[in-house]
């Protein structure tokens, strides 16, 4: 896969490197022999995802902190690039604690474009989510859809991210790509449904309990699928700011997901159980679809179904 051409060879700093997604973007990057500083404090990453690169001299490890302003802005020094995916991915959480996505995403997210402003680093990829749609009348729903009134505090802390780095990309001439993603899981996934129902019925193989009615449905796309669309975004746009939805084309809902659990993981005579509501907690949104024509119209076409998806994970998931 190519990157473009003011992203090979260069320096990348990608935050929350050691994460899911963000491992796997540090994959990509490394096959492309970019120079990839890898910027995590480890609260949701895993020093395992990354260490199959450590001792290569295009690779370096921080073990620093966002909410750092003097580590953040030490890291950007003489970078080229930024992938920004360090985040607080626990959607639930914001129900519980209202500031964990205010400092982890919304002031992280500040004090790296502080960074990169006074490093003048130019270039930064952010990963943002379908959940800054909120409850979209328009399934599916495409990147102009508005108003944008987001139903969780992960939701509303990511479209903050996204207000800022289009401001700052057209106040201080940077250049920015926004992906707002589906459900994204495979590999290396910490947490979600397909975590949560693997889990589940290790504890209790005879009983699955589902959160709400089992009826949402979801899009889900594979994290390699994922990674492909990005790179081939960032091949394949050049405005000021972009902005891409990234998902299938289809959608699962959460009683199918059980379904798939419960039969690649052998069992037999699982009854569900539904704690009822459409929702299955506060800010969740029951269906979500997200139009990827946009990104079509440039070339990429997504490989896997939500299905495929959710089979290729727990096949990866329940072997770990």
């Amino acid at each position: 896969m190519q990157l473009e051409s003011n992203l090979k060879n260069k320096k990348i700093l990608v935050t929350g490197g050691a994460g899911f997604i963000g491992s796997h973007i540090v994959d990509i990057l490394m096959k492309e022999e970019c120079k990839v500083i890898v910027f995590d404090n480890l609260s949701s990453g895993y020093t395992e995802f990354i260490e199959h690169h450590t001792g290569n001299p295009n690779f370096e490890f921080i073990n620093g902190n966002l909410l750092t302003p003097h580590e953040i802005n030490m890291a950007c020094n003489d970078i080229d690039f930024v992938f920004h995916v360090a985040a607080n991915p626990d959607v639930k959480l914001g129900a519980v604690d209202t500031k964990v996505h205010f400092d982890q995403n919304i002031t992280a997210t500040y004090n790296l474009l502080e960074a990169m402003r006074k490093n003048n680093v130019t270039n930064i990829v952010f990963t943002s989510t379908s959940t800054v749609y909120g409850e979209a009348e328009i399934i599916p729903t495409p990147e102009n859809y508005g108003p944008l009134i987001p139903i969780s505090l992960y939701g509303a802390s990511k479209l903050a991210c996204e207000a800022l780095i289009t401001s700052y990309s057209h106040t201080f001439d940077m250049k920015s790509w926004i992906f707002r993603f589906a459900n994204i899981i495979g590999e290396r996934s910490t947490h979600g449904i397909i975590v949560d129902f693997i889990q589940k019925l290790k504890d209790n193989p005879h009983e699955l309990d589902i959160l709400g009615d089992g009826r949402q449905s979801k899009s889900y796309l594979h994290v390699s699928e994922c990674v492909k669309a990005i790179m081939f975004a960032l091949n394949n746009s050049n405005e000021a700011v972009n902005i891409f939805n990234v998902g299938s084309e289809d959608t699962i809902n959460a009683t199918e997901i059980g379904e798939i659990v419960v039969d690649e993981m052998g069992l037999e005579d699982v009854e569900f159980t539904y704690t009822g509501g459409k929702r299955g907690w506060k800010g969740d949104v029951p269906r979500m679809l997200l139009g990827i024509d946009k990104l079509k119209d440039t070339g990429w076409v997504p490989e896997y179904s939500s299905r495929r998806s959710v089979k290729e994970t727990v096949k990866s998931l329940i072997c770990r």
